[in-house]
C-alpha cells in the first residue's frame, strides 16, 4: 500500500485529500505546514508527498528545497497542489524541484494520474486503484 503525505494548511482540503486517497486504498498521513511535513517524512517515508506552495511556517518551495538537499530523501516525488494558476506557475513550481502540479480545485482524474505517473516513475510505491483497475483485464 503507498503512503501518502498531505502537507496542506487548510483542514477542509486536507480532509477532502484525504477521504479521496483513501477512499482508493491509499495509506495516508498529514501536515499543517512545511515544518511539520519535514519531520513527518522522517517519521514515516512516505512513498510521494503533496504539498501546498502557500504555508504558514514553512512554505511549500522552502519545503521541497529543504528535501532536495537532504540524500536520504531527496528523491521523495513531491506534488505541488496549489491554487497559483497563472501562466507560467507550472514552469516555475517544476523548476523549483517539485516532480509534479496540480492546480486547485483538484480533479480527482488528473490526481491519480499523476500519483501513477510518479509512483510508477520511481518505482516507491503502487497506486491501489490502478492495481484495482487492472485486476479485471486479463
Amino acid at each position: 500500500m503507498s503512503k501518502v503525505l498531505i502537507a496542506e494548511d487548510n483542514p477542509v482540503n486536507r480532509e477532502l485529500l484525504r477521504e479521496l486517497l483513501e477512499s482508493r486504498g491509499f495509506s495516508v498521513a498529514e501536515a499543517c505546514d512545511g515544518k511539520e511535513a519535514l519531520r513527518e517524512i522522517e517519521k514515516s517515508r512516505p512513498d510521494i508527498l503533496l504539498l501546498d506552495l502557500d504555508m504558514p511556517v514553512l512554505d511549500g518551495f522552502a519545503t521541497v528545497l529543504r528535501i532536495r538537499e537532504n540524500p536520504s530523501v531527496a528523491s521523495l516525488p513531491v506534488l505541488a497542489v496549489t491554487a497559483y494558476a497563472m501562466q507560467g506557475d507550472r514552469e516555475k513550481v517544476l523548476a523549483s524541484g517539485f516532480d509534479g502540479y496540480l492546480s486547485k480545485p483538484i480533479q480527482s482524474r488528473v490526481l491519480f494520474e499523476e500519483l501513477d505517473r510518479l509512483l510508477a516513475k520511481t518505482g516507491g510505491g503502487e497506486n491501489p486503484a490502478a492495481k484495482q483497475a487492472g485486476a479485471g483485464k486479463g
